[in-house]
């Protein structure tokens, strides 16, 4: 086989080809987003013919949602971070997103997502109806405040927007500060916007 020629189908070796190929799709969509990121690029990291990932995907967006193996369960995080005692559930909430983010592995699939939402109104709608489904409901039922919804969007506002500034972005010092600093700061706001 001459060194230009694609391999086609499965990549030798009988590894596992799925998981190559979504590691590979995570790092391209954390590096490029979703409109730069393309299955070709993915299909060459990965080592496999692009026709490979139509077949197990299908599409671009599947392969996008596929690739995110979203990093918890949203059910699990209503009933372990947002219950329990109701003054101290802002610092569980800074406690759980800030731990998310320092974890490499999911930091990158947050990326990914963060910066693919940012870009595609097709992406961020598909983002907001399942936060919307899975989180802002379930949180704003169990809350005893005035507009409960708004409020448990004022606190993905403020998660979204630490993942800008600080891993998106790097403003400093907010990058580099460490969690035990950004933990409190934030948990004051998030109770402020649970507790009333």
């Amino acid at each position: 086989m001459s060194g230009g020629a694609k391999v086609r189908g499965r990549r030798p070796g009988g590894g596992d080809t799925r998981g190559v190929v979504l590691g590979a799709a995570r790092a391209e969509f954390a590096a490029r987003g979703y409109q730069k990121a393309s299955m070709r690029a993915i299909a060459r990291a990965a080592g496999v013919d692009a026709a490979l990932l139509h077949h197990y995907f299908g599409t671009k967006d599947r392969l996008f949602m596929a690739s995110l193996e979203f990093p918890f369960d949203p059910r699990a995080v209503v009933e372990t971070v947002f219950g329990g005692d109701r003054e101290t559930v802002g610092e569980r909430v800074a406690g759980f997103v800030v731990g998310l983010w320092e974890q490499p592995a999911v930091r990158e699939r947050l990326l990914a997502l963060v910066r693919t939402a940012a870009a595609s109104e097709e992406v961020a709608g598909l983002m907001r109806d399942f936060m919307v489904a899975e989180l802002v409901g379930r949180v704003a039922a169990g809350l005893e405040v005035p507009d409960p919804e708004l409020r448990v969007e004022l606190v993905m506002s403020q998660v979204v927007g630490l993942a800008m500034a600080r891993y998106v972005i790097g403003v400093e010092p907010l990058a580099s500060a460490p969690p035990e600093v950004l933990v409190p700061l934030l948990g004051r706001t998030v109770q402020g916007y649970l507790a009333g």
